[in-house]
Parts: C-alpha cells; structure tokens; sequence
C-alpha cells in the first residue's frame, strides 16, 4: 500500500513535470505579455509599431554599451533591451539589432571587445565618464553608451544614452528621419554641390601657420565627400576651386562670407604679402550653407593658433547640412514680421526703449528636430500653399486687411494656426529722471487686428494679467533674509487643472505660465459657427486678474479677498468648419509699401498708368465677374490660442525637451500637424508624478488615526485573539475531562 502510494506521488510530479515543459514551449512560440503600468511605459505606442512594421529596407540597431554598470545605468541597459525585443515583435523582416560588449579602455581587453570599441568609434560613439562608488571611494570609470542606426545607405546615431526617459521617442523619430531622408535623397531633381574655396597662395603660408597638412586637403574632403556620396545615392557633387587662380570668386567669396585671410611682407623677404580664402559652401537650388574650415584660437601669451577641423566633425557637419538643405522634414510656417519674437534671438525691429529679451533658441533647436521652419513674410508674400500650419508669436503690429484676409482664408483652407499673442506690451520709459526714480516697466495693450477675427469666430483674449496664490516661488538670498518670494503672475498648473480628455495632454501633469491672460469664448457663437472648444488648461481656484495699471512687483502684489477668487481658462483649442470674417464683404486689396526709392516710384507710375489704360479698356467691355477667390466656409481646421509668449522662450523651455512645458509645446505643434500618436508617445514617460492634494481637515484626521485609533485597534484585536484563543483551550480541557 504505502509502495503503491509512492509511486503515485511519483507519477503526479512527472506529469507536472511534463505540463510546465511544454507550457515554456508553448510560451516561446505563442508570445504574450500584459503592461500594467498606467501609461503603458513598457510597450511601445502605435506610432513606433507602425514604423518598424513598414519598413521596406534593411534597419540595423548596432548597441555599444558597456557592461555590469552601476545603477540607474544598469537599467537602462535592460529597458534598452526590452525595449529592442518590443520592437522586433511588431517589425517585419527588414528589422534586426545587435548588442556589443564594448569595455573601457582599461585592464585587459579581449581582440573580440577591441574589435568592438574600434567599430564604435568609427561610428563616432565616444566613451563617457560616469561616476560609481566601490569600497566607500568615489571612482570614475569610462563607458560606451550609444546607439547607431543603419537604414539603407544612411546612418543616425545616438551618441550617448544616460536615461531612459525618452528613449523610445529618440529611436523612432530616428527611424522616421532615416526614411524621410531616403524618400527626400531619392526624389530630388538636380545634385547638392559641394564647393572647396582654397586659395593656392595660401599653401606658402602655411608652413608658417603650422598647417601641415593644408596641402592634402583638397583630397582629403574629396574623399569625404566621395564616402558620403555612396550613402546619399550619388545624389552630392565635389567641386575644388582656387580664387587665386580665378579672381572672379571673390565675388562668391564675400557674398558666402568665406573665411579670407590677409598677410604682409615677411622679414625674410621670401614672401610677399598677399590673401587668401578657406572654406566649405553647400547650395541647393536657392539655398547655401557656408561651413569653416579653419578654427582661429587667439590664446593670451601663446599667440594665434590656426587647426584645420577634424575629418570626422567635418563628415557630420557635412551630413547635417545636407539634411537642412533638403528639408528632410515637414515645413512649419513661423510669421516673421509684423514686431514676433524674432525665431533665431532678438528681434531687429525693436521700438526704442522697448524691453526685448526673450529668445526662442531653444523652440527653435527643438521644433527642428522634427519640422523644418519656413519664415513667413506677409508685408512681401502670401502664405505658402505647401505650409499645414502657421506659428504667430507676439505680434505687435498692426495687420492690413488683405493681411488678414490671407490668415482666414489659410485658415479656411483647411489649415492650423498656433497663436501665442500676448495682451500687452512691456515697455520701459524713457528718460535718465524716470530710470533714476526706480520706476518700473509700463504696460500697453497690443491691437494687431487679430482680436476681430478671432471675435468672429468666437473666442478672445481679456486685457489682464493672471495673478495666482499657487505659483512659482523664488529663493531670495541670504543678503535679502532668505526665505521664498511669490510670483504671482507665474502660476502653477496643477494636474486637476490639466484637461485629461485629449491625448496629447493626458500624461502632462503640472505646467508654469509667465505674464499669461485669461482667455474667454462665446458659446451660443461657437454653437451657430459649429465649432468645438476644448479648453486645455486653467489656473487654481485661487486666481485672480490684474487689469487697468498693472504692476508686477511681487512687493506690491496682494491677494484680494477669497470670494473674488476664481479658476480662469489660459489655453484652448478650437476645432471645426470655420466661418470666414470676410464672408459678403468685398474682397481687401493689397496696400502698396511705403517708403519706396526713386526707381520703385518711377516704376509704380509706369504700372498706374498701364492700369489706368486697361481700366478705360475695360470700362467698354462686358464686365467680368470672379469666383472662388472668397473661401466663406472652411475645412475642418485647428486654431491653438494662449497669451503668453513667454512660454516659448529660452527661460522657460529646456534644452533637452523633457520638460512638461517643452513636451506641451512640442505636442501642441504636433497636435496641429496630424501626428497625434507622436505627441502621445513623447509624453507617455513624464516622470513628475504628483501626490493628490488633501485638505488640512483630513490630514488631520489620518494623523489622529494612526497616531492614537490605529494602535487602539490593533489592541482590540490581540484581545480578540486571545479570548478566541482561550475559549478554544478551555473547550479541548473540557473535552478530556469528560
């Protein structure tokens, strides 16, 4: 019997046994996983899935990462690999990737991981310094952390990757840009020329200026140029021209701002003195890029140093520009007159006295990264028919109808605006007596034209700042008795305030405005109009605006009583069939410009008077009517509004762009380009979680409970324990007794 048993037990483990085998077989085959976190930080969105399912060349992921890291740069060795296995269950045949083991350049290498640290710097990926603890010393230790992307003919790369915050969003706009560049590279009519200026005179010099290899380099670049020609699709032509030979390049020369250098009568008499000129030009069609050679150093003691730029920075240089010259990306219209915010740093036409130091470096350098900006000009030219949507920052002058005209029918179109305008204008006073008097800036409405259109269609912007009681605080310094200043007119967003419904903004959990108005829409004429508002974000309960004299000195800033308090909207979107402002008026005509020189006059008169002849002519014939240049109603279209160009400045937006204000910003311009699930994945891993908000009554009253109820209860059931227990040992007496 008990033989019998035993070789029950026995079977029971085999066939358990047998069951767990074949379900780990049926798992390799039958592959399923479950993201349980909120965000689904763990599985790639549809937009990556996308991508890497219709890839229609060979992508390769070549990973250099050092091993047995210290932590966090542990993890992201593995979120990179979980990451990778994510990809390639969603990619079709042409994706794969590799890991290679790339050690320091310390200890011992094997041939296998020299091999590898060599390919890794053929690719340009450096080793980085990070810092670990070992034996309660602090160490530094090198360590390849890069990613290389090969797609085709063409290569990206990801020199270093200390976190895994954006990891997935790096990648996959990687692998889009490399298919953008193909499809770009491949489509164009005529070859990017590739120009050497090198003037002949100044291989003479050279010696003298510790330039060595100035000689080779003509040959040296060809060979670049060559290299990057392969992997462009002979799409790149090289051209080596010498100035000294030809004097009708100084023409080119000055007009691209080539380097050009001068030298007298040496003492030795050997030579004379002459110029000559270094540099690299890049034109496609209308465009040009001109990129320096030569890098000056004017060290104190030492003197001037002259380095020609390294091969391997010049093949990058030369790599991005290409990028650049062929728009690679989707065009985003940036108005460029009328008094914005000038896209690349100070604007040049600044009103005397008139504070301006805002820059948009940073929205530039970002908003690049994925759109190539186009100026836009109105005072000169329409709007592009090419652009799907236009950026309008702070403008401060005023439109012309026919400008205006042309902003309702882009929009009619079918096409997005982004307005960042701001209510007022910040002007300092003039005067030595008013500086002297500490007095502060002043603050002017801005009436640019905009404010009627935007009326029409129902919404507008209040004459007010936002002051709120949840806002920035400032650290003051010691000298000033420490402690924190509030800023009233930076409020901070919390989540609650933060509309969950759009995707794009659902994982962005706390924003700050600058100098931000209230904006106020028209229901009942967004109802006739058709249109939907959706309002993204609003300031606490414990808002309030200042109007009429405003002053934003936090010294002179004071809450007014908690029933004037209130959460006031500060952004929105719209979204429907617009009506045109301009619908049953008559058409605006363009203004001719002002200021004009004595030619364009005398040219203005020829053309009236041809006008004036064609008019009689026409006076006599038939009249002819047009249709079609009024769009009354328009496509389905998006207008972001929110008054605050302070947002998009160098002050607020981060370099990285993993801030919630820079990922916002970002989102919105993607929201009005159609690209959504982007949006989605670049804020799917907003790491600033924030705890909900008590109030003091419950906080109060979860101390009271843990401190004094909690132990009470805990009592009580040891109690209860024993009793039950005691009971139990008295019935079982009871039990033997009898």
């Amino acid at each position: 019997m008990v033989v019998n048993k035993r070789s029950i037990n026995f079977l029971k483990f085999f066939i358990y046994l047998i069951v767990i085998v074949l379900i780990n077989l049926a798992g390799t085959t039958l592959f399923f996983r479950q993201d349980l976190t909120e965000n689904d930080t763990y599985s790639i969105s549809e937009a990556s899935q996308r991508v890497v399912s219709t890839l229609s060349e060979p992508l390769t992921i070549k990973v250099f990462f050092t091993k047995n890291l210290p932590a966090p740069n542990n993890n992201t060795e593995q979120y990179l690999h979980d990451l990778l296995e994510e990809y390639s269950i969603y990619a079709n045949q042409y994706f794969n990737y590799t890991f290679y083991d790339v050690s320091p350049d310390e200890g011992d290498i094997r041939p296998e991981t020299k091999e590898n640290r060599e390919l890794a710097e053929n690719y340009g990926i450096r080793p980085v310094q990070i810092q670990l603890v070992e034996k309660d010393e602090i160490k530094f230790k090198k360590a390849y952390m890069g990613i290389v992307l090969i797609h085709g003919d063409l290569i990206e790369k990801i020199p270093t990757i200390t976190s895994i915050d954006g990891l997935e969003y790096k990648l996959t706009t990687a692998i889009k840009k490399l298919n953008n560049k193909i499809s770009a590279l491949l489509g164009l009519p005529e070859k990017i020329k590739i120009k050497l200026f090198l003037s002949s005179s100044l291989k003479i010099v050279a010696p003298h200026m510790k330039l060595d290899n100035l000689s080779g380099l003509s040959s040296t670049i060809q060979q670049i140029v060559q290299n990057l020609n392969d992997k462009s699709y002979g799409k790149l032509e090289f051209q080596s021209l010498d100035p000294t030979q030809d004097p009708k390049l100084e023409e080119l020369v000055k007009k691209y701002n080539i380097l050009s250098l001068k030298w007298p009568d040496f003492a030795s008499g050997n030579i004379r003195a002459g110029n000559g000129a270094i540099g690299l030009l890049m034109v496609y069609q209308d465009k040009a890029v001109t990129i320096p050679l030569l890098d000056i150093l004017r060290l104190p003691i030492i003197g001037t140093r002259y380095e020609i730029v390294g091969n391997n920075e010049l093949k990058e240089i030369i790599s991005k520009h290409i990028e650049s010259l062929i728009d690679i990306n989707e065009e985003i219209g940036y108005l460029a007159d009328h008094g914005t915010l000038a896209i690349q740093g100070v604007s040049p036409n600044v009103p005397p006295g008139q504070r301006n130091q805002s820059n948009l470096n940073t929205f530039k350098t970002l908003t690049e990264q994925n759109y190539s900006i186009k100026p836009v000009n109105l005072n000169e030219k329409n709007i592009p028919e090419s652009l799907n949507s236009l950026v309008i920052v702070r403008p401060t002058e005023a439109f012309t109808e026919y400008e205006l005209f042309q902003i309702d029918q882009f929009l009619m179109r079918g096409k997005n605006l982004a307005l960042f305008v701001d209510s007022f204008r910040e002007v300092m006073p003039g005067g030595q007596q008013s500086m002297a008097l500490g007095q502060g800036p002043m603050y002017l409405p801005i009436e640019t034209g905009l404010e009627k259109l935007l009326q029409h269609y129902g919404i507008s912007i209040k004459r007010s700042y936002v002051m709120d009681e949840n806002c920035y605080k400032q650290e003051l310094p010691q000298q000033l008795g420490g402690g924190e200043r509030l800023i009233y007119f930076a409020p901070v967003i919390k989540n609650k305030f933060i509309n969950k419904d759009l995707g794009f903004i659902k994982n962005i959990k706390r924003l700050i405005a600058v100098k931000i108005s209230p904006i106020e829409i028209e229901k009942q004429r967004l109802e006739k109009n058709g249109l939907t508002a959706h309002r993204l974000f609003a300031s606490s309960e414990k808002s309030w605006e200042m109007s009429g004299q405003i002053n934003l000195n936090p010294m002179f800033i004071s809450p007014p009583p908690a029933d004037e308090m209130k959460s006031l909207p500060l952004a929105y979107i719209l979204e429907g069939q617009f009506p045109s402002y301009f619908a049953g008026k008559s058409i605006p005509v363009k203004k001719a410009p002002e200021n004009k020189s004595e030619d364009e006059k005398e040219k203005a008169n020829v053309k009236n008077q041809i006008a004036t002849q064609e008019k009689n002519l026409s006076a006599q014939s038939p009249k002819i009517e047009s249709e079609g240049e009024l769009i009354p109603q328009g496509k389905p279209a998006k207008i972001f509004i929110m008054s605050s160009s302070d947002m998009l400045t160098d002050n607020i937006l981060d370099q990285a762009g993993r801030s919630s204000n820079a990922v916002f910003v970002m989102n919105i311009l993607d929201y009005l380009n159609k690209r959504e699930e982007i949006a989605v994945m670049r804020s799917k891993e907003q790491r600033f979680n924030p705890l909900v908000e008590t109030q003091a009554g419950t906080k109060t009253f979860l101390k009271s409970f843990n401190i004094a109820v909690l132990p009470v209860l805990v009592v009580i059931f040891g109690l209860f324990v024993w009793l039950r227990r005691h009971s139990r040992k008295k019935r079982i007496l009871m039990m033997f007794q009898k």
